[in-house]
């Protein structure tokens, strides 16, 4: 099991943590390893932990009954896998007293439009572990369900989010989850909202092409750092208390820029060995703004000028941005119904 100096230096000497993003056991004890202390799952991994470990996981499985539909299913598969991962976090979340150690349960990618769905879900899902945070994507639906979650005690964590209007929303919504928790007694649920910058740079990239737009490479995978950066500077001045958590990144680039941040950043393998070749002397990077002129460049772009300008959607246009529905897709067609068509 190797050792990852940088992910170590992150989360010891700096206000910066960091959640493993895989389902797959043996990757996940090297980020437990390395500090990881949250646990990102969603759809997609916990099918490729199915298919990529077969053997592990069908003892586990065989008890599930024949009788079940297809979606029940699913969610019983999903139930097994992440119920068994969330053991490997617990004693964190109890060595912290609930404040790290999660383990997240992603509600149906289907109903991602569907408020009382979901939120029946997110009922069921939080009784799996006492360390589960509720995976909810940032739709007008969603952020109905967010609120009640919290308000009941529920921690969540808002995903399929890639703007600035988004995690906006987000931390309001956040916000008057505590209030009605506050008011009813109830310890509030935490809430983590997600930035998926490398996917946001991705989107931007197509639609650069397509325009024929006058904005380089260099430019392009900088799009999601300027919009999680600029989203940070307005969760500090408005006093939100939902903590950031970048995701989907492409490269050690989008970890290191971001590196001294009071955000859980969600890392995958992949970029995790990338980060071991970053190079000393490691430093802090999230004060240094993205170049204005890189700013300027990517205003051009009308999907960038709406994931960056806090204004730049409604909720109601969440479901509707383009890679919102690029990654709500990939959650149900690569994971979510492979689950369902799983021979057990």
């Amino acid at each position: 099991m190797s050792a990852n100096k940088y992910l170590q230096w992150l989360g010891r000497e700096t206000q910066s943590d960091w959640w493993h993003d895989s389902a797959i056991v043996e990757e996940l004890e090297e980020g437990l390893a390395n500090g990881a202390v949250g646990l990102t799952t969603n759809p997609l991994l916990i099918k490729l932990s199915l298919f990529a470990k077969p053997d592990f996981w069908r003892p586990m499985l065989k008890g599930i009954p024949a009788s079940l539909t297809a979606t029940q299913k699913a969610e019983e598969i999903a139930r097994i896998i992440t119920s068994h991962l969330a053991g490997k976090l617990y004693p964190i979340f109890e060595k912290t007293n609930g404040n790290q150690g999660f383990t997240c349960a992603q509600v149906n990618p289907t109903k991602a439009g569907d408020a009382a769905f979901m939120l029946d879900m997110a009922r069921r899902l939080v009784k799996w572990a006492p360390n589960i945070c509720i995976k909810l994507p940032v739709t007008a639906a969603g952020l109905e369900v967010l609120e009640e979650c919290v308000a009941e005690g529920m921690s969540v964590c808002a995903t399929a989010s890639f703007t600035v209007p988004q995690v906006l929303a987000v931390a309001e919504r956040h916000m008057k989850g505590l209030e009605r928790a506050a008011r009813n007694g109830v310890k509030p649920g935490k809430c983590f909202a997600v930035v998926m910058v490398g996917r946001l740079d991705d989107y931007i990239r197509d639609v650069a092409h397509d325009r024929k737009s006058d904005v380089s490479e260099s430019d392009i995978i900088q799009a999601g750092t300027a919009a999680i950066k600029r989203a940070y500077t307005l969760f500090a001045e408005r006093g939100y208390k939902a903590i950031l958590m970048p995701a989907g990144m492409r490269g050690a680039y989008h970890l290191t820029a971001l590196a001294g941040a009071a955000m859980s950043m969600s890392v995958a393998p992949k970029i995790a060995g990338m980060a071991l070749e970053t190079p000393q002397p490691w430093i802090e990077h999230i004060q240094e703004p993205v170049a204005p002129d890189v700013i300027a460049r990517l205003m051009t772009i009308p999907e960038f000028v709406r994931a960056y300008e806090p204004d730049g959607m409604k909720p109601e246009d969440f479901i509707t941005y383009g890679v919102v529905q690029r990654t709500l897709s990939q959650f149900v067609e690569a994971g979510w119904l492979p689950m369902e068509g799983y021979q057990l």
